[in-house]
């Protein structure tokens, strides 16, 4: 089982997961794709990290501290670049990644 401690960045990193794949796939229905294809990139990345993270702290990894350092990274990133579009898709995932930054950056810690 694993520690207990793990709990809010877990729900964080899942949350914000979510918020990235809904992101993703929204994006790709606005009209200018070239305009989003930083944003599109970056939701996929941090979904993918915050997945990796979400595991590596159920399973008790020796690396969570690493781990939770660079998620908290990628998605600060994944903010940054979400907030400057206004789509709500958008603001929702910047939200959740920052979110989810604070939550890593704790663990990290």
């Amino acid at each position: 089982m694993y520690n207990q401690s793990y709990e809010q960045c877990i729900q964080a990193c899942l949350e914000c997961m979510e918020a990235c794949y809904v992101c993703y796939d929204a994006c790709f229905g606005e009209e200018d794709l070239k305009m989003m294809a930083d944003c599109i990139r970056m939701d996929r990345e941090c979904a993918d990290i915050c997945a990796f993270a979400a595991k590596s702290m159920q399973s008790n990894s020796p690396f969570v501290k690493q781990i939770c350092g660079l998620c908290a990274n990628i998605c600060e990133a994944c903010g940054n670049e979400c907030k400057m579009h206004d789509h709500d898709h958008c603001q929702k995932c910047a939200e959740a990644c920052f979110k989810c930054a604070e939550e890593c950056r704790k663990m990290a810690s």
